[in-house]
């Protein structure tokens, strides 16, 4: 299986507070990877794919939230790509179905609801024998798509960032994606995570497991910064709102506040905090997601 990484623009941000510190950001658009598999999903998902059909299988399974960019992402790469694809769902079925979960199901995935306390332990041996009971044999992609799979897929974002840098950005769930980033990096540049999540230390310790299957755990051009996630996973405001909204406005790109408006907002704040040394060149990674933004508009939280 040859699964080609799409070519995404560059986009260079202008900004009084850019022009007042000295310092230059760009974009990386990854939301433009494609319409369904967007954004840190694609790379995430490459090579589990290239390995499920390695390995012959036809079925790939997955866990999720309801609104689920990782869901969305996988029923559509299995669609493209020719694999049965199953969703388990944290919580209890809601109908109609929202619009991830209808778009996941439009593209054939199989979705299977898990009540919260189960799904707490999604990976328990016994769990997973039953759904391969009932759905036969599988290809298992963890949540949100991050193993050592998703970082060597990940690492291939720095190589298409075609000018010089000295901080890479991106938004910080489970630490695939920063991991990856650093990996492409190999300490030519600074990257940074903006947790999304509160109280997420543990983050910290998922960074240096990734690395560690690439021999690459003693790489300490990192760091992750907690000041961001507006009180937790999925949790947002109006200041953080009204970020997203100002920002399509100036720069005519859209931006949602899951990921990458929490990444963009703490970016902003460290430029005017002056974190970042005068003359600094940062790329921030925008990783996709807008399919999200109709489960937001649909619960009324924009």
């Amino acid at each position: 299986m040859l699964i080609k990484n799409p070519t995404t623009p560059l986009t260079e941000i202008f900004d009084p507070i850019l022009s007042e510190k000295q310092i230059k950001l760009f974009i990386k658009r990854e939301d433009l990877t494609d319409d369904f598999i967007s954004g840190n999903k694609f790379y995430k998902l490459k090579y589990n794919l290239i390995e499920a059909d390695k390995l012959r299988y036809k079925t790939l399974l997955t866990f999720g939230g309801a609104f689920s960019n990782h869901i969305h992402a996988t029923a559509a790469a299995g669609k493209k790509y020719g694999f049965k694809t199953i969703g388990v769902i944290r919580g209890e079925e809601h109908l109609p179905l929202n619009p991830t979960l209808s778009s996941a199901q439009g593209n054939g995935m199989i979705i299977e609801y898990l009540d919260r306390i189960s799904y707490r332990n999604k990976y328990d041996e016994n769990l997973i024998n039953r759904l391969k009971n009932k759905f036969g044999d599988f290809y298992l992609i963890p949540e949100g798509g991050s193993n050592h799979l998703a970082v060597k897929g990940c690492a291939e974002i720095i190589p298409q960032i075609k000018t010089k840098f000295d901080f890479v950005c991106t938004a910080c769930g489970t630490g695939g994606t920063l991991s990856g980033l650093i990996l492409g990096l190999n300490s030519n540049a600074k990257a940074i995570g903006f947790s999304v999540l509160k109280g997420s230390n543990f983050l910290n310790n998922n960074v240096k497991n990734f690395l560690s299957g690439f021999e690459k755990e003693n790489l300490s051009n990192w760091q992750i910064v907690f000041d961001y996630h507006f009180g937790g996973y999925a949790k947002i405001n109006s200041g953080l709102i009204n970020f997203c909204r100002n920002f399509k406005s100036r720069h005519n790109i859209e931006i949602e506040p899951i990921y990458t408006g929490k990444m963009l907002y703490g970016v902003f704040d460290l430029i005017q905090k002056n974190y970042f040394p005068q003359h600094s060149v940062i790329v921030a990674i925008h990783t996709g997601g807008l399919q999200g933004l109709r489960g937001l508009e649909q619960r009324g939280l924009l």
